[in-house]
């Protein structure tokens, strides 16, 4: 910076006239003749006025408008030449980042700014980069098309690069910045990448485990050795932050196998000369196994009972001791004390160890935190959802007191409605220490789908689907689905439409309008066309529970196999209007039933969920009671009652253990008998081991087996008034890479269905013919996969038959494609 102080005329010439008459003396002051003349007092000299700035004049700027230059200064036209604050401008003009160079002087009353502007860049290219994709570097570097270019920028981005290719385990990659020049102050920046070798893991060493194993410990740390068939995954690559990941990981083991004061003395990673491998050794100190010892809980709250409290501690005494039960503990209490209507508490586990008898006491304080509001809520991500749709789900407002336990109840509502692949709910710091701001970010994914769907299934065989279908009808939340589908088996038109928020309220509010034809001539000899609509609503009972009310009209038409009549001559017969008569061939249940009836039915569902995700759960447990009551109206009289249960519970990381249990029952009223349609049919998705209706009442042909008795050969399925069926399924990783979508689960099923009346078990020909009905259990186990494949959810079912029945079909593998993108 050049700065150049100004002198007064004024003060000069006074300078001067001063200087002259000190050099001539007295003499210079009288004339010959005169007078004496006594001289004046001296008298000061007055204050040369400060030099202001007429006009600023900015040189050097190219692409920037002079305005823009002035506005980052401390001083105007008007303003006096400060040499501060000319020094805090030209500080100013340089941390904007637009320039590479700035000077500031003064020309006479004018404030010259002479400036250098930084480049703009033109592109941002990427050479010899092969094992990471051009996408990751680039969301990655702050560098962008038409952003100005600095140094320090730069090289902040190349440090930005070599940490992603540490990550990825090149540890010898080096990136060279260079700039090409163009015109128009121009550059394009190019990252010259060296990747060198990979650096993998050679060898992971433990020291001071007396207990377990280096190869148990290998399999509890994320980092694992190289070996040259892992080329589907990077854990053995060198990462630190993967290091540290480690290094938690061993605690929390050692913690839930009783070791109380296990720690990690340190996690070493020596790189070998030839910089291509790293040697990890980690050192530990196991302590000794402890258990649980006596468990307290004390209460500064006097509205809280500590008996009550201590309900909720489920930690036994001489139990192993676990840090996750303690976390668990410290958990219940925080939801008791909130049900209890403290928002604001904190519960802090002391631990006491006692090494002469190994065992840990634990005393739950608890005390009232510091009270906390809700100041505002930032919704952040959602591009296409309205604001209003994810705060409805929110279970606090602005103003209220902040609660954990609600805001995680409002993220499991929130994912629930499937319009999100991310939802995290974070809380910082208000404008005043009692306050909070409360942070919803959300990551958008497609809700919508235009599906043209080609796909085959051993249970369907071929299948067809075209659908459109809107789960979040213009942002709204709305449901919206049209489809087709064709198969094998069944083919469907439907219609559907749902309001999460009828007239503003907490209400679900739709209708359906379907066709849908079904051939079950395999399996029970008949054949169904239903051509109906329904009207539904939906409300919450409680906090985790809903109701939801139908009305259904619906047309069925149930069809059989039949022949053309004929005279005694063999003649075909017609009647009266010169229709064709036809017999029908299939059973007396079948052939009794033919013809169109409608139904007009009532019902409800009862939804209890406790799960602690709606998506993959892995506490808690899922209840639904379903009634229908047919008879207002039409021809069909009945009430048919249904109840599912699903309970989790996660036993070790990506293990859950789930129980299911699915029941129903159905009679008819007023003498009405029940139609075969209305039945219950269990098998294929319902029952893994056993085809479509492939357990249950049966017609049988009974026939000789050539020793002096008989078999079973199975006919025709006659459905059931009354099925329990129970599964116990395993899920499990399958160790290949998440992002391949495949995971496997062990399954057991076991169950029953049955219960006819009477006059549903009559057949023509006794000697032939007979109708098993016994409410005999079936049994299969197996595995199933699980692929979330770019076609769409796939599923493969290897079942083996446990118990069974003759007359049963089986099915011991199938494959199914429910939903095709």
């Amino acid at each position: 910076m050049m700065y150049l102080p100004h002198i007064g005329r004024r003060l000069l010439a006074c300078l001067l006239a001063t200087g002259f008459s000190a050099l001539m003396g007295p003499a210079w002051a009288q004339a010959p003749g005169d007078q004496p003349l006594v001289a004046p007092p001296p008298t000061q000299a007055a204050p040369a006025a400060p030099a202001r700035i007429r006009q600023i004049m900015v040189e050097g700027n190219q692409r920037l408008e002079p305005g823009t230059v002035q506005s980052y200064l401390l001083l105007g036209p008007g303003d006096v030449f400060d040499p501060a604050r000319i020094d805090l401008s030209l500080k100013t003009l340089f941390a904007t980042g637009l320039f590479a160079d700035v000077t500031i002087r003064e020309e006479d009353d004018t404030l010259v700014v002479t400036v250098v502007e930084n480049p703009i860049i033109n592109r941002v290219i990427f050479e010899n980069n092969r094992a990471l994709k051009e996408d990751k570097i680039r969301d990655e570097v702050e560098a962008q098309p038409r952003a100005i270019f600095t140094r320090a920028r730069v090289q902040a981005d190349v440090q930005r690069i070599v940490s992603l290719y540490r990550q990825a385990g090149h540890f010898a990659a080096t990136v060279t910045p260079k700039v090409a020049e163009q015109p128009q102050n121009r550059v394009d920046l190019i990252f010259e990448i060296s990747e060198g070798p990979v650096t993998n893991v050679r060898r992971i060493n433990f020291v001071g485990n007396l207990v377990y194993s280096d190869a148990e410990l290998r399999r509890i740390i994320a980092t694992k050795e190289s070996r040259w068939y892992k080329f589907l995954t990077s854990n053995d690559n060198y990462d630190p932050d993967r290091l540290e990941f480690d290094r938690e990981e061993l605690r929390k083991y050692y913690g839930d196998k009783g070791y109380a004061d296990f720690r990690v003395v340190s996690s070493v990673a020596e790189l070998t000369p030839d910089q291509k491998d790293f040697f990890i050794t980690f050192t530990i100190d196991e302590g000794i196994k402890y258990k649980f010892g006596e468990m307290t809980v004390e209460s500064q709250l006097d509205a809280l009972d500590v008996k009550v409290l201590e309900a909720f501690v489920r930690i036994k005494p001489g139990a192993l001791y676990k840090n996750q039960r303690i976390d668990d503990s410290v958990d219940s209490l925080t939801f008791a004390a909130g049900a209890a209507g403290y928002a604001f508490v904190d519960v802090r586990p002391q631990r006491t160890r006692n090494r002469d008898t190994r065992t840990v006491d634990v005393n739950f304080i608890v005390n009232e935190g510091p009270r906390v509001y809700v100041e505002r809520i930032d919704i952040q991500g959602n591009t296409q959802t309205l604001d209003r749709v994810i705060r409805r789900e929110i279970q606090l407002v602005e103003g209220d007191a902040f609660n954990r336990v609600l805001l995680d109840r409002s993220r499991n509502l929130i994912r629930g409605l499937g319009f999100f692949k991310e939802v995290n709910i974070t809380e910082k710091p208000g404008s005043k220490p009692d306050r909070a701001i409360v942070e919803v970010a959300v990551e958008e994914q497609p809700t919508g789908e235009l599906s043209f769907g080609v796909g085959f299934s051993s249970v369907n065989s071929f299948l067809i689907d075209v659908s459109i279908t809107q789960r979040n009808f213009r942002g709204r939340g709305q449901f919206l689905r049209f489809s087709v589908s064709a198969s094998s088996r069944q083919q469907q038109v439907d219609v559907r439409f749902t309001e999460p928020r009828f007239l503003g309220r907490n209400l679900s509010a739709g209708f359906e309008a379907f066709n849908v034809r079904s051939d079950f001539i395999r399996e029970a000899g008949f054949r169904t066309n239903s051509l109906g609509g329904s009207l539904r609503i939906g409300f919450p009972t409680t906090a985790s529970s809903r109701l939801f009310l139908r009305y259904t009209v619906r047309s069925d038409k149930i069809t059989a196999p039949s022949v053309a009549s004929t005279d005694v001559f063999g003649n075909p017969v017609f009647d009266s209007n010169g229709n064709l008569v036809t017999t029908c061939t299939a059973s007396l249940q079948i052939c009794s039933q033919l013809g169109r009836r409608l139904t007009s039915l009532v019902g409800y569902t009862l939804v209890w969920d406790k799960r602690n995700d709606p998506i993959s759960p892995t506490r808690g447990f899922n209840v639904s009671l379903d009634q229908e009551f047919a008879g207002l109206g039409g021809d069909v009289r009945y009430v048919r009652s249904s109840l599912t249960a699903d309970a989790y519970r996660g036993i070790i990381k990506n293990f859950t253990l789930s129980a299911h249990l699915n029941a129903g029952y159905i009679t008819g009223w007023g003498g009405s008998a029940l139609r075969i349609n209305d039945r219950f049919f269990k098998g294929g998705l319902s029952f893994r081991g056993f085809g479509i209706a492939g357990i249950g009442p049966r017609i049988v042909e009974v026939v000789d087996d050539g020793n002096g008795g008989t078999t079973d050969l199975a006919r025709s399925a006659l459905g059931g008034k009354a099925f329990a069926i129970g599964a116990l399924e395993m899920t499990f990783p399958t160790g290949l890479p998440e992002q391949y979508g495949i995971k496997g689960a062990l399954f057991t099923e076991w169950g029953t269905l049955g219960l006819l009346d009477s006059v549903d078990k009559v057949v023509a020909d006794t000697s032939r013919f007979a109708v098993r009905d016994n409410l005999a259990i079936r049994g299969s186990a197996g595995v199933s996969v699980f692929w979330d494949s770019p076609f769409g959810p796939v599923r493969f079912d290897f079942s083996r038959i446990i118990k069974s029945k003759e007359y049963d079909d089986i099915t011991k593998f199938r494959f199914s494609q429910v939903t095709r993108f």
